[in-house]
């Protein structure tokens, strides 16, 4: 069965164009957990230690049941596309070896990052057309 991927590598998914806030916030806690709050639980005070395949299986193959290998059986939705880039104000490094972190958009570290010519850099998904 094919395996599909969602790792970047040298890579910087910046925050989306129509992102509301100007400082990243912390998604909300619920109960049960939302995909969004598992991704941020995770990548928080473990950076790089995760790829984003990792991540979002975790969000939102694993919290329902499904295998690894049935969940990346199909194409799956990248890190462009998670709510942290697009409404909450994190940016996602990912290094050489595809792990990531997060990185406020307000903060030094996400503007050298925004900054580094050696990066691939691609923006997270608009929430509204245009």
């Amino acid at each position: 069965m094919k395996q599909h991927t969602t790792n970047y590598f040298n890579a910087f998914i910046e925050v989306a164009e129509d992102c509301p806030t100007t400082k990243a916030t912390e998604p909300p806690l619920k109960d049960p957990k939302t995909a969004v709050r598992i991704e941020y639980e995770m990548l928080i005070d473990r950076p790089y230690q995760y790829t984003s395949d990792d991540v979002l299986y975790e969000a939102n193959g694993n919290r329902r049941g499904i295998s690894r290998e049935d969940f990346f059986s199909k194409g799956q939705p990248c890190f462009r596309s998670s709510a942290l880039s697009k409404r909450y104000g994190w940016g996602v490094h990912s290094d050489k070896d595809g792990k990531i972190a997060i990185y406020a958009i307000e903060s030094d570290d996400y503007s050298r990052f925004a900054n580094d010519g050696t990066l691939k850099h691609v923006k997270a998904m608009r929430s509204s057309k245009k």
